[in-house]
């Protein structure tokens, strides 16, 4: 059976509908089916999804790795610590952006810190640990991830 490459995912034939999707169409998918529909908040199967994802991402830096979260529109990413074990990165404009506020502390973001820690394991050929503190969801005016190299 053939596997799909991220380069494959490129590859569009709608002439009609084109190539983007509702972000109310993902966000369904992500909060409702997975979030909600799944154990555990779907959270090992969106982790699991998210480092696939992450490790077939065409990026060699870490500078190509948050152009790449800007082109597909996953959010807006800077660096705002770093030093030889850590780094901090924000997400701005991130796909919950706009939810309502949960009245409990929950961070639903955990696909795109998945991404991150597929692509940056992938990247420093070692294992690489990425944890979302801040949501967006939760109230805060961005998503942050704490990396751990």
């Amino acid at each position: 059976m053939k596997s799909y490459t991220f380069e494959d995912m490129k590859k569009m034939n709608r002439t009609t509908l084109g190539d983007m999707v509702p972000l109310e169409l993902f966000r369904t998918i992500r909060l409702i089916g997975l979030n909600q529909g799944l154990p555990m908040g779907g959270k090992s199967t969106t982790l699991t999804i998210g480092r696939k994802i992450g490790e077939s991402l065409p990026v060699k830096t870490i500078d190509e790795l948050l152009k790449i979260f800007t082109d597909l529109k996953i959010g807006i990413p800077r660096i705002i610590h770093k030093d030889e074990r850590k780094l901090n990165i924000v997400v701005d404009d991130c796909f919950c952006k706009g939810l309502p506020t949960l009245e409990e502390e929950k961070m639903v973001c955990d696909l795109e810190g998945a991404i991150l820690e597929g692509a940056l394991s992938k990247m420093f050929n070692s294992k690489v640990s990425v944890k979302e503190i801040k949501c967006n969801v939760s109230g805060h005016e961005h998503c942050e991830y704490e990396v751990r190299l």
